[in-house]
């Protein structure tokens, strides 16, 4: 062998080197971006002296989630310090809150579609109820499924609905939420399981565009035995979990006491911070009385309070006040 030779095996031998030491495996490179610094000093500010048992959660996740080793190590450490910021723990058994891999639709930097690995933090409907009870507003805050006969009036004009009757059968016909606050404000959602799937097909990120899960798919699954605590996540895997998730969640962010935590945790999620999620429920359970102010007519009063004899006249451009 020529001394050329032997230097470009030589070189050729380095520059193999140097990309097996620089290919190292996600836990590894999990592990040395979680020792850093800047990062452990955001999860001391959020946790204090419980930091490092967080972070070895997170480790602990990643390593035995295949889903997750398959996400940007970065990214999984930015979604688990949503977490830390609302104090919830990402353990799966425990069910306050996650961090699941979604395989999501992306364009690469040529404009062509790809399936990409991501992150997503979610909270799970403990962590609401936790979130909640935190605020100490809460004197009561309670969710349940509905078995068949035991839903018996709803009142429409007070929103009361009434859960007294009798069990007919373990048939699982609904899900509800009841809060009352300290003030004596009480309100309760019910949502039938035909609602609920329909909910979960339009606005789950997980399912909206698979076409073998319907919402006649997901009202099977509401027929399974009920197990809400169950280590399975996502609607296909826990269906009444996500279920009872979505009414909390829902009653909470529009009649509830919400204290600047509880919003953050709102926005974070991954099930309630589409626009889509809140068009949608605008439409679901907004007053859809519509004003058009363009054609609205006015009455001008004396200072007496009294009409004049013209009193209704149609604004214009002048008179319209700002």
């Amino acid at each position: 062998m020529t001394q050329q030779q032997t230097t470009a095996v030589q070189a050729t031998a380095a520059k193999a080197g140097t990309q097996v030491a620089s290919q190292q495996k996600p836990i590894d490179i999990l592990k040395s971006m979680l020792s850093a610094d800047s990062v452990k000093q955001q999860f001391n500010n959020a946790l204090g002296k419980h930091a490092n048992k967080f972070i070895a959660s997170v480790i602990d996740l990643y390593n035995t989630d295949s889903g997750l080793r398959q996400c940007q190590p970065k990214q999984v450490i930015c979604e688990a310090l949503k977490a830390a910021v609302l104090n919830l723990p990402i353990n799966k058994s425990m069910g306050f809150a996650y961090v699941i891999a979604y395989n999501n639709s992306k364009k690469d930097e040529h404009g062509n579609w790809m399936k990409v690995m991501e992150p997503t933090f979610q909270i799970g409907y403990k962590g609401y109820i936790q979130l909640a009870l935190r605020t100490g507003q809460y004197r009561t805050i309670n969710a349940d499924v509905v078995y068949e006969g035991e839903l018996r009036t709803v009142n429409k004009l007070t929103g009361e609905i009434s859960f007294d009757g009798e069990k007919k059968s373990d048939k699982i016909i609904g899900y509800f939420c009841y809060i009352e606050l300290l003030n004596g404000f009480s309100k309760t959602l019910y949502m039938t399981v035909e609602q609920m799937a329909k909910h979960a097909k339009r606005f789950s990120k997980s399912i909206a565009n698979k076409r073998d899960v319907t919402a006649e798919t997901l009202m099977v699954l509401a027929s399974m035995p009920l197990n809400v605590d169950s280590k399975e996540v996502g609607w296909t895997g826990n269906f009444h979990g996500m279920a009872l998730k979505t009414v909390i969640r829902n009653l909470l962010s529009k009649y509830g006491y919400l204290s600047v935590e509880m919003q953050t945790a709102i926005d974070n999620d991954i099930e309630g911070d589409s626009e889509t999620q809140r068009e949608g429920n605008k439409a679901d359970f907004a007053n859809k009385q519509v004003i058009d102010a363009e054609d609205a007519s006015y009455v001008e009063l004396n200072s007496n309070g009294a009409s004049p004899a013209k009193a209704e006249q149609e604004p214009s451009e002048d008179d319209t006040p700002y």
